[in-house]
């Protein structure tokens, strides 16, 4: 049983979901990783799809790239929430994915992130899930302040230091 789901159309895409992974694993947060194709193998991904709340998943991460279905088909077999990746392509650079999975139809929302935004689709399945479990939103809570100390050092040591010994 997995609380979030993290699909990708492709193995090449694994250095980016590892980071949503890897938010995962800091928070505590369980999940399953898959290698599914909507288009070249459509039955295994409606199947995994579908029945992704049965397993007991509340979020999908899904990351694609060019045409980029993935998420969309996720959010329209899935009722929970679904986050998707645009994948960074050598074609056009990632928006081709990015327009692909913000732009879809009234109805089929997907929650988007930034072209390889990995990190921050864990964060945010991470967010969504804290809505109901306490104990996670304070990891998230002293998530923030770690993020905001470390920009306090970085700017005390820039006024110790100045801009040219930096």
């Amino acid at each position: 049983m997995a609380t979030v789901g993290i699909v990708m159309g492709s193995d090449s895409d694994m250095p980016v979901m590892a980071k949503a992974a890897e938010m995962l694993d800091r928070f505590g947060i369980d999940y399953e990783m898959k290698i599914i194709s909507a288009h070249r193998e459509p039955d295994i991904f409606f199947e995994w799809a579908k029945g992704a709340k049965e397993r007991g998943t509340k979020v999908i991460i899904a990351g694609a790239g060019k045409a980029a279905h993935l998420p969309g088909m996720c959010a329209a077999l899935f009722p929970m929430p679904v986050i998707g990746i645009p994948m960074k392509t050598s074609d056009l650079g990632g928006v081709d994915s990015l327009y692909s999975i913000v732009q879809m139809p009234s109805g089929i929302p997907v929650a988007t992130v930034a072209i390889n935004g990995g990190q921050n689709a864990g964060i945010l399945a991470a967010k969504i899930l804290a809505t109901s479990d306490a104990a996670l939103l304070e990891k998230l809570e002293a998530y923030s302040e770690e993020m905001k100390d470390q920009v306090v050092e970085k700017d005390n040591r820039l006024q110790e230091t100045g801009y040219q010994a930096y």
